[in-house]
């Protein structure tokens, strides 16, 4: 959840900035993203091997510390969290071993820095923006992220959330996120949403009841009503905008059309929907009513 609100907000501060990317070992030129099709021969495990960061391992990258439900404590190489899972499943539809799969650190903001990565993609909760495929490729979607209201408890809202109730409240949101872009560009509240330089001032906002209601991705509305507001709720959730996590590669890797016929075998089996329900569940429960 904190990723998701480092790239919105990197996004705002500069989206040429936010972008930067460059290619690593094994990558092309910079170029627009691979085609998606991809034919089983060249995608076999031998014909990667010219595409991968170390011949020989599958090189994942992620963030360090990493949270549930995307990972479990703290470590990405149990397989545990949904991320963690996809991974693995990713890595095995391309003919690696579980012990073949290496993972390394990257923290979110140096993921779209200059110079050569040292991996062959990085799962982080990267949300994928015009801008940043410009300068670094993704993958298809592996989880597409919903936006969420959290209240508190035995407030207005929790009760009463048409789309007209919607309109009547007071917003607050922290600046340059996509919650505060689906306030304003979604809900259209009648008042102006207050905003915060960061999520923290907007929670605190929130439990001081100086607004009444925020809007943040599912999975970070259900951390913050769980466990940082004392009285706090989620109250429901939108349906999804198109907004998506993608993995996220060098420019131009010619790695990323196999990884996508791969996702796209996950999503066909059922084992993307079938990990979801497993690490995601409780947000698969949660209603979902139109802004």
């Amino acid at each position: 959840m904190r990723r998701i609100l480092f790239a919105t907000t990197a996004v705002a501060a500069s989206a040429l900035l936010a972008a930067c990317g460059s290619s690593s070992g094994g990558g092309g030129p910079a170029s627009t993203s691979p085609s998606a099709s991809a034919t089983a021969a060249t995608c076999s495990n031998a014909a990667i091997q010219k595409d991968l960061y170390t011949r020989g391992v599958l090189t994942v990258a992620t963030d360090n510390p990493v949270f549930p439900p995307w990972f479990e404590h703290n470590n990405p190489s149990n397989g545990k969290g949904y991320e963690s899972a996809v991974a693995y499943a990713i890595a095995a539809q391309l003919g690696f071993k579980k012990s073949q799969l290496q993972w390394v650190k990257e923290p979110f903001t140096s993921s779209y820095g200059p110079g050569p990565k040292r991996f062959d993609f990085d799962i982080n909760e990267i949300s994928v923006t015009p801008q940043r495929a410009t300068a670094v490729s993704f993958s298809a979607s592996y989880y597409d992220v919903q936006q969420a209201l959290v209240a508190l408890k035995n407030t207005p809202i929790v009760t009463h959330h048409s789309p007209a109730d919607l309109k009547k409240y007071l917003y607050g949101d922290q600046v340059g996120t996509t919650g505060l872009s689906f306030i304003t560009g979604k809900i259209q509240p009648t008042a102006q949403p207050k905003v915060f330089d960061t999520l923290s001032e907007a929670t605190a906002a929130l439990a001081a009841h100086r607004i009444q209601v925020l809007v943040t991705d599912t999975p970070t509305a259900q951390y913050m009503a769980s466990q940082q507001l004392k009285h706090g709720v989620l109250v429901a959730q939108f349906p999804t905008t198109g907004e998506h996590y993608g993995l996220l590669f060098h420019r131009g890797n010619s790695l990323v059309s196999c990884v996508n016929k791969a996702i796209a075998t996950l999503k066909g089996n059922g084992t993307l929907q079938a990990l979801q329900k497993k690490y995601l569940g409780i947000y698969l429960r949660i209603p979902t009513i139109q802004p």
